[in-house]
């Protein structure tokens, strides 16, 4: 399994990190990609990946909650990472209007400029929508029918939203702990696209899937993920991580060449 999308170089694992990889390895996972918020985040998340090389892949950029009157500063943080060594990725970028409405305009800013940065050096974009899935799409519009690709990282739509993002192209929906949800209508919604469409992640330490939920995730319950999808498309789990395991290579092409 590779699980697209977990911050477990937070201090929220700064007690039983090794210990934490160490479930996710007892359950299968041979991947874990480390989205980066910001340029804060930045030495906790390269030390985990400089200890756990080839399982830990660092991605690099700016989150949208993080942008601020100094973004650009953050910015040329970024660019002067991607000049200085290769990355998986671009992430985790995009627009969040749920906290905070006061920069939506340098959020667009910086979502483009990370974007057109993606296709400049050939990498993957992981996005964060919340609160904002009509300003994310506008503001991808003019990438339509380029190399983009990326992952719309915990997806949350509906059918309609879906069938946009899968006809947009190069796009594989970001699926977690949401499905497990009770009041979660995550399920109807897969049940009506094809599973070649997504790709598995925990975004631990949030999201925790049923029947953990109050409690810290992790890359571990990456497999409860699974186990919902498999119900949901009546397949088989081994299946399911066959196909998702796919979907995340076609997305992360570097991950084919460690």
């Amino acid at each position: 399994m590779i699980d697209t999308h977990s911050h477990i170089y937070s201090e929220e694992f700064d007690a039983d990190r090794t210990e934490a990889i160490q479930r996710a390895v007892n359950v299968g996972i041979e991947h874990i990609i480390l989205p980066n918020i910001d340029s804060n985040s930045l030495p906790r998340m390269l030390a985990l990946e400089n200890e756990f090389p080839g399982f830990c892949h660092a991605c690099i950029g700016l989150h949208p909650t993080s942008v601020n009157s100094n973004f650009e500063e953050e910015l040329e943080i970024v660019k002067k990472e991607l000049e200085r060594r290769k990355w998986v990725g671009i992430g985790e970028i995009g627009i969040d209007l749920y906290w905070d409405k006061t920069y939506l305009k340098e959020q667009i800013i910086a979502f483009q400029k990370q974007t057109d940065w993606a296709l400049e050096y050939d990498l993957p974009i992981i996005i964060h929508v919340r609160d904002s899935f009509r300003e994310t799409m506008q503001a991808l519009a003019p990438y339509k029918g380029s190399n983009l690709k990326g992952i719309f990282h915990s997806f949350t739509g509906d059918i309609q939203d879906a069938n946009e993002i899968i006809n947009f192209g190069g796009f594989m929906l970001g699926i977690n702990g949401i499905v497990t949800f009770k009041n979660s209508k995550l399920s109807e919604v897969l049940s009506q696209i094809d599973a070649s469409n997504m790709v598995v992640e925990t975004d631990a330490p949030y999201l925790t899937p049923a029947p953990f939920r109050g409690k810290r995730n992790e890359s571990a319950h990456l497999n409860l993920i699974v186990k919902k999808i498999a119900e949901i498309y009546k397949l088989d789990e081994t299946e399911i991580i066959k196909i998702t395991d796919a979907n995340s290579l076609n997305i992360f092409k570097t991950l084919l060449k460690l």
